[in-house]
């Protein structure tokens, strides 16, 4: 199998291969590991040297010996080194176990080839962490892929792998994969498992799951990976079908609301993006479902205060305890300034400050789910603009507080992180082009544990407005 040929398929077309015994395992996995080698160069997407060979994996689970791409943060490989974008964590740090979702991971059948740049420990838009550089855009090389999962995104958008780790804390699943052209759901809260190391990362804003180029694969991942372990705080109902049946159903019916307008402070969005939410939203309505604009209104200042409070307070618990553990300091040489910046307001905080932000995510919730009853979908932008040059977003900015990097953040961010603090799954799609001939991503969200809506929607938008045939100009396939 040649490059060009592993990079025509997607995970379930090269596990179908496998399978059939059209090609073997070996044979992919050298395809796959070319063609890293081929995009990493341009892309600054890897963080150290690809893996010599694979992760151990189950040969015959429903991804049986489909590379996968680990992003350095939260979730680990036993034996494999995890830096989290950090020189705090020098070579990175070494655990004897896998988290709970690699351990799925493997049983799904994935085959791990690498670790993916993501910024210092998940608190940015994009991947342009000091200790790795930043990581570049397939589709534009002066450009973001956004983050904090900007590695992962531009490893699949350049066809070097089909499937990567992704997590979300307020975006980032859905704006890299905006920013590259990608399927990025943020599952809804407990749909997948943060075991063992954490209950409700970031106060419950923190998701694990994948970035795809297709809906089916991602439909197929939650299939292989999602549901509570032992100990997890969250036990939601299972689908009542598998969510890759419903990718190729079309929906019922659907009260879908519409909105172009930011959904936290007064951003500007960009026509780009606000055109491409307009013409899916037409496009939905030729599809029979009953469209009309509307959006939840939420206070921006008290979430914006809260959303701080629960990243700057997860920060200063993490980077305190890892600190201590390595026996080096918390400063300039080893965090970056805004990274620093929340450590030390983090450290401010009192246990009221956090039951405050926890009230205020409460109080949001009930307002925002008192809107899906009247609505089954959400429709907006995913982002304020197509994506970002590299360099904007300064995370080594000394002149930036906690608060300050938080709502520079939340200029790109607008539309999603609302959805962290509700726990409701969210999906982005690249359903239009821009004038620059950017993907633009455009977001779904659904009811609480009501992804299967979602990837029925975004199963029949796939179908009726198909993106396989676009490209970037860093691809290996070129």
């Amino acid at each position: 199998m040649d490059v060009r040929e592993y990079a025509a398929f997607d995970g379930l077309g090269l596990a179908e291969l496998i399978r059939t015994g059209q090609v073997a395992a070996a044979e992919v996995h050298e395809a796959a590991m070319e063609a890293i080698d081929r995009a990493n160069p341009e892309l600054n997407a890897l963080v150290g040297d690809r893996f010599p060979a694979p992760l151990a994996h189950t040969v015959d689970g429903p991804f049986g010996g489909v590379p996968l791409a680990l992003k350095d943060l939260i979730l680990h490989a036993a034996d494999v080194p995890m830096q989290a974008g950090s020189r705090l964590l020098g070579p990175g740090v070494t655990l004897s176990y896998d988290t709970d979702l690699m351990r799925r991971f493997r049983a799904a059948g994935f085959a791990a080839l690498a670790r993916t740049a993501t910024s210092e420990f998940g608190f940015a838009a994009t991947a342009e962490a000091l200790v790795n550089g930043p990581t570049r855009n397939p589709w534009d090389l002066t450009r973001s892929p956004g983050g904090s999962s900007g590695g992962s995104a531009a490893l699949v958008a350049a066809g070097a792998v089909p499937v990567a780790h992704a997590n979300d804390g307020g975006g980032s699943i859905r704006v890299p994969a905006a920013c590259c052209g990608l399927v990025g759901l943020k599952p809804s809260r407990g749909r997948t498992t943060p075991g063992p190391d954490h209950a409700d990362p970031l106060l419950g804003l923190g998701v694990e799951f994948v970035l795809t180029r297709t809906v089916r694969d991602c439909a197929a991942a939650l299939d292989a990976v999602h549901g509570a372990e032992p100990g997890d705080r969250y036990l939601l109902p299972p689908p009542q079908r598998p969510y890759a049946e419903e990718a190729v159903s079309d929906p019922r019916r659907l009260r879908i609301a519409v909105t172009t307008d930011p959904l936290l402070g007064d951003t500007t969005v960009d026509s780009s993006c606000r055109i491409g939410a307009e013409a899916v939203a037409r496009r939905l309505e030729t599809l029979g479902h009953h469209v009309s604009y509307a959006a939840p209104v939420i206070d921006a200042e008290s979430f914006g205060e809260a959303n701080c409070v629960a990243w700057s307070g997860f920060l200063a618990a993490e980077i305190c305890d890892l600190a201590a553990g390595a026996g080096v300091a918390m400063d300039a040489q080893h965090l970056e300034a805004t990274t620093l910046a929340c450590v030390e307001y983090g450290q401010s905080l009192t246990a009221m400050d956090v039951f405050a932000a926890q009230n205020t995510f409460n109080d949001i919730t009930r307002q925002v789910a008192a809107f899906f009853t009247e609505y089954d979908v959400l429709l907006s932008p995913t982002t304020t603009r197509p994506n970002f040059a590299l360099g904007e977003l300064d995370a080594n900015d000394t002149s930036l507080d906690a608060r300050g990097w938080h709502d520079a953040l939340f200029e790109v961010g607008t539309f999603t992180g609302l959805f962290n603090a509700t726990g409701q799954p969210a999906i982005s799609l690249p359903l239009h082009t821009s004038p620059q001939g950017w993907p633009v991503g455009v977001q779904l969200v659904g009811r609480y544990a009501d992804e299967a809506t979602l990837l029925a929607l975004a199963g029949q938008l796939e179908r009726a407005m198909p993106w396989a045939d676009r490209r970037p100009s860093v691809h290996v396939s070129h």
